[in-house]
């Protein structure tokens, strides 16, 4: 369990032993420079202001919200595992042979962006693309017998229907206009993703319970999307059937405040708001 400088940062909480817990933050990459170091050294032509995507489609706040979580869960030994390769370029929470179709029928954007046209850049981004995935399965391969996994996402409050293309950007500002943005479907507060397209949930039983007695905020029960197999965090939840969860927690409930086109604050004591019911929640729950 080692962390890749620029690739996978693992932090272990808690003594020796298996593990009882790992995090995944898979859009862990919510920095600018993080951003910078990867457009540095790709020689595709990228749609100008890209850095502007990259903000509002990263999930700011989940690398804080998660070692406040695994910070809280005294006597567990816990591992968090963040991804540090912008999804703006590869998703590392993506099935690389998974089609167009599959990616728009699972209502998430591709894993390989369509602006990465040259072929070094996409060996570039597929070589740290499998050195991530290889230190998760590492990671997860500690779990002990009855350990569980917490699939770690935030998105941004509303759902704006948008195009990923060339004119991403563009699209973006005017889809974010003031007078535009509050026409956008204002997405639940928590959602826990677990529900396939042909309706059977996966999510362990007693989590939407634990987490709807414990945080003080909405949960839902996959209201924003579903549970895709062109995702990786479908194939988690299926390897580890009752023991594997994946949540995605708003935005605008961790910044201090939400903007979409730069980088964000997170605000401490609103982590904590939702880290500490968070901990409670998963004790419950395993």
């Amino acid at each position: 369990m080692q962390s890749i400088p620029d690739i996978a940062d693992v932090e272990i909480f808690g003594g020796a032993g298996p593990l009882d817990l790992v995090i995944e933050i898979p859009h862990g990459a919510t920095r600018t420079r993080d951003f910078e170091r990867v457009a540095a050294q790709l020689t595709s032509v990228l749609p100008a202001n890209l850095v502007d995507f990259f903000h509002v489609n990263t999930d700011a706040g989940a690398p804080e919200l998660g070692v406040a979580t695994a910070k809280r869960l005294a006597g567990k030994r816990v591992a968090i595992v963040r991804c540090r390769i912008p999804r703006t370029f590869i998703d590392c929470n993506r099935r690389m042979d998974a089609s167009a179709e599959d990616f728009k029928a699972g209502k998430v954007t591709p894993g390989l962006m369509p602006w990465i046209t040259s072929p070094e850049d996409r060996r570039l981004l597929r070589t740290a693309y499998d050195r991530y995935v290889g230190v998760v399965a590492e990671t997860v391969a500690a779990l002990a017998s009855d350990g569980a996994m917490l699939l770690l996402h935030t998105y941004a409050p509303r759902t704006v229907g948008v195009e990923i293309g060339p004119d991403i950007v563009t699209s973006l500002h005017a889809a974010y206009a003031p007078d535009v943005e509050p026409t956008w479907p204002l997405r639940p507060e928590i959602d826990v993703i677990g529900t396939t397209l042909d309706g059977t949930s996966h999510v362990p039983t007693g989590v939407i319970d634990a987490f709807r007695a414990a945080v003080p905020f909405e949960v839902a029960d996959g209201k924003t999307y579903p549970l895709h197999p062109s995702t990786l965090a479908y194939d988690h939840v299926m390897a580890h059937p009752g023991r594997a969860v994946c949540i995605e927690v708003r935005r605008d409930l961790l910044a201090d405040p939400f903007v979409p086109f730069a980088e964000m604050q997170i605000s401490a004591q609103k982590v904590d708001r939702i880290a500490v019911p968070l901990a409670a929640a998963l004790a419950t729950w395993w």
